[in-house]
């Protein structure tokens, strides 16, 4: 029962970024309470969180997230955004505070649920 009762208490949990492997999405997590460091974590994603264009010729925009509140980017004429957009994805930095979740099994694999 004890060690059912650890595992439940450390479903999840807060820390700071110790390193980031951005390349594969990972991030490891020391955390205040225990002072241990995580192993590598997955930091799962807010599919389109960020998005960015490289304008490659005259155009207006009309934005229309929340995130930005919304309105006109500058004037340039029609064109196609594929070549040059991007869909890009949050990824937390060195001494980021984060949000962190386990599967509720010993030694159970956790992810990087967002920062705050």
């Amino acid at each position: 029962m004890d060690e059912l009762q650890n595992i439940l208490s450390r479903l999840v949990q807060t820390g700071t970024v110790t390193a980031v492997d951005s390349a594969k999405r990972r991030a490891r997590v020391k955390f205040k309470d225990t002072g241990i460091i995580s192993d590598w974590l997955y930091v799962l994603q807010h599919y389109e969180a960020n998005f960015y264009i490289k304008p490659d010729a005259k155009h207006t925009h009309e934005i229309t997230d929340t995130f930005t509140g919304g309105g006109t980017a500058s004037e340039f004429p029609d064109h196609d955004h594929l070549p040059g957009s991007h869909l890009t994805y949050w990824m937390p930095k060195v001494n980021d505070r984060v949000l962190c979740l386990y599967l509720p099994v010993f030694n159970g694999d956790g992810f990087v649920l967002g920062g705050f």
